[in-house]
C-alpha cells in the first residue's frame, strides 16, 4: 500500500491531492506502466476519507488516460507515461516581476502621466455602472462591432467638436484599448518594413519602440521649445506618416505655433503622407485657452489620437482614433483581428458619463487640482534651485521639464537621487539622438501631493548636492 500525503488545512480539495500525487508518482517512475492501484475502498480506509474522493480522482485519472481498469481485474498504471522532467527551480522572474511592482512607499516617484487615481469620480461612474449592467440588453454581453458601440462614438464625436475643434462624424471614430494599441494599428495601418516615419525627437520612448516593430526607418526631427521644428523636415524622404504632438510635446512640452502647424500639413500634401496627432493630455492647460487641434485645420490629412488615461484613469483601457474616410474600413478590419473590439459595457458607461457632462466637470476640477500641485512644485524647485534651474512645457500636461544647466543626469546621478528617496525620468532616455538633453528631467506631479512634491524636490537638493 503506498501511502498519500493529505493535507486538510489545505485550500485544495482532496479529490485533487488524490489525483495530483497519483499523477506525479506515475510520471516520475515511481509507479510503472502495468502496477495494480489498490481498490477505492481500501485506500480510503487507509488514507481515512471518504470513498467518494477516492472515486472522483480515480475517474480524473481513468480520463485522461493515466489508468485503466481491466474488467474484474482492478485498476492498473498504463504503459509508457514515465516522462523525465528537468530538475525544478525557483521561478525568479515571477519574484522580480512580484517585487517589483511592490510599491515602494519610501520612494516620492515623480513619473510622468499618471492622473490623480483618488480623485477618480467614483460615485458617478459606480450609479452609471450600475445602471448599465442592469438594464442593458442581453445581447449587449455578448461579441461587439470593432469599431466600438454607436452610443459612445456619437457622443464621442460631439465632444470633440465642441472642445477640441474636431471635424468628424461618429463613423470617422474607432474606439480603443489606449494610445498603445493606436500606435500598433497604425503600424499595420500605414508602415511597411523600410517606410520612412517622422518622428519628433525626443519621443515617448515606448511608442518608438512600437512604431520599430514594423520595421520602419524612423526620422527624428528635432523639437525645440515650440515643438517640432518643421523647418528640418527631410525633403530628400517621402515618408509614409509623420507622428507629431502639437497641443502639448512629449517630453519637452512646446506647443507648435501655427505657422509651424501649416508649414507641416503643406509638407504632408506635397510628399502625400499622413499626419498622427498625438494629443494625450491638452485639455488641461493652464495659461489661456485650449489649443485647438491640428486636424480640425486639415481633417483628410490628419489622424487623431486621443485616450482617456490621462483625464480619468488608465485602468479604463479606453482610447480612440479620428480617421480619415479612406482610412476607416481597413482600421476597422485591423482592430477586429487585434482583438475583435473594445470592452463594450465600460464604452456604455463612458458614453453615458460624457452625455451628462461629468467628464468636462472632472476636467475642469482636475484642472485646478493640477494647477495647484504644478505651481507648489515650480516653487519648491525656484526656492531650492533659483536661477540654477530653467522650467519648460509647464503650461499644459501633467508633468513639466527641469533644466539644470550645471548638472548631467547620468545614471550615477539618477541612481543618487533615488537613493536620495526621489525618482526622476530623463529626457534623455526618450531622445533618438544622443547627448543633447542630459541636463533635463521630467517631473510630473499630478499623482502627488503638496507635500510629497515639497518632499521630493528636497530630496533631488539633497542628492545633487
Amino acid at each position: 500500500m503506498f501511502w498519500i500525503p493529505i493535507e486538510r488545512s489545505s485550500p485544495k480539495p482532496l479529490i485533487r491531492q488524490v489525483y495530483e500525487h497519483i499523477r506525479t508518482q506515475i510520471l516520475c517512475g515511481a509507479l510503472q506502466g502495468g502496477a495494480q492501484l489498490p481498490s477505492t475502498r481500501e485506500l480510503a480506509a487507509s488514507l481515512h476519507i471518504s470513498r467518494n474522493v477516492v472515486l472522483e480522482a480515480y475517474d480524473q485519472l481513468l480520463a485522461e488516460g493515466y489508468i485503466e481498469s481491466r474488467a474484474g481485474s482492478g485498476t492498473y498504471v498504463a504503459e509508457g507515461l514515465y516522462f523525465e522532467r528537468e530538475q525544478s527551480r525557483p521561478d525568479v522572474s515571477l519574484a522580480l516581476s512580484t517585487a517589483t511592482m511592490r510599491p515602494e512607499n519610501h520612494l516620492i516617484d515623480f513619473r510622468s502621466g499618471l492622473p490623480a487615481l483618488d480623485l477618480f469620480p467614483r460615485k458617478q461612474w459606480s450609479r452609471l455602472a450600475q445602471n448599465v449592467y442592469t438594464k442593458t440588453e442581453p445581447d449587449l454581453f455578448g461579441y461587439d462591432n470593432p469599431e466600438g458601440r454607436p452610443e459612445l462614438r456619437t457622443t464621442l464625436a460631439r465632444y470633440l467638436q465642441r472642445t477640441r475643434g474636431i471635424s468628424c462624424q461618429p463613423e470617422h471614430i474607432l474606439i480603443l484599448s489606449g494610445a498603445s494599441q493606436a500606435f500598433s494599428l497604425l503600424n499595420r495601418l500605414l508602415l511597411s518594413p523600410n517606410d520612412a516615419m517622422v518622428i519628433e525627437d525626443p519621443v515617448n520612448y515606448e511608442v518608438q519602440l512600437i512604431l520599430s516593430f514594423s520595421g520602419a526607418q524612423l526620422v527624428p526631427v528635432p523639437v525645440d521649445e515650440h515643438g517640432m521644428q518643421t523647418d528640418l523636415l527631410p525633403h530628400t524622404k517621402r515618408p509614409r506618416c509623420i507622428l507629431v504632438t502639437p497641443s502639448h510635446q512629449f517630453p519637452q512640452g512646446g506647443i507648435l505655433p501655427i505657422q509651424r502647424r501649416l508649414q507641416l500639413l503643406q509638407f504632408a500634401r506635397t510628399v502625400d503622407c499622413y499626419l498622427a496627432e498625438d494629443d494625450y493630455d491638452s485639455e488641461f492647460r493652464y495659461v489661456g485657452n485650449l489649443i485647438s487641434s491640428l486636424q480640425g485645420l486639415c481633417p483628410e490629412r490628419v489622424i487623431y489620437i486621443g485616450t482617456f488615461s490621462k483625464n480619468l484613469s488608465p485602468a479604463l483601457r479606453l482610447g480612440y482614433l479620428v480617421l480619415p474616410t479612406e482610412l476607416v474600413e481597413r482600421a476597422r478590419s485591423i482592430k477586429r483581428l487585434l482583438d475583435l473590439h473594445s470592452p463594450s459595457l465600460e464604452q456604455l458607461i463612458l458614453a453615458q458619463f460624457i452625455e451628462a457632462g461629468h467628464l468636462e466637470r472632472h476636467i475642469v476640477r482636475m484642472k485646478r487640482v493640477y494647477q495647484k500641485r504644478r505651481n507648489i512644485l515650480i516653487t519648491q524647485l525656484r526656492q531650492h534651485f533659483s536661477d540654477q534651474v530653467e522650467i519648460l512645457g509647464d503650461a499644459t500636461g501633467l508633468h513639466l521639464v527641469a533644466r539644470f544647466p550645471r548638472v548631467r543626469f547620468t545614471a550615477e546621478t539618477i541612481a543618487a537621487v533615488e537613493q536620495a528617496g526621489a525618482r526622476v525620468y530623463p529626457v534623455e532616455q526618450h531622445a533618438v539622438v544622443k547627448g543633447q538633453h542630459v541636463h533635463d528631467i521630467i517631473l510630473g506631479y499630478s499623482h502627488l501631493s503638496p507635500a510629497q512634491i515639497e518632499q521630493g524636490v528636497g530630496r533631488i537638493k539633497l542628492a545633487i548636492d
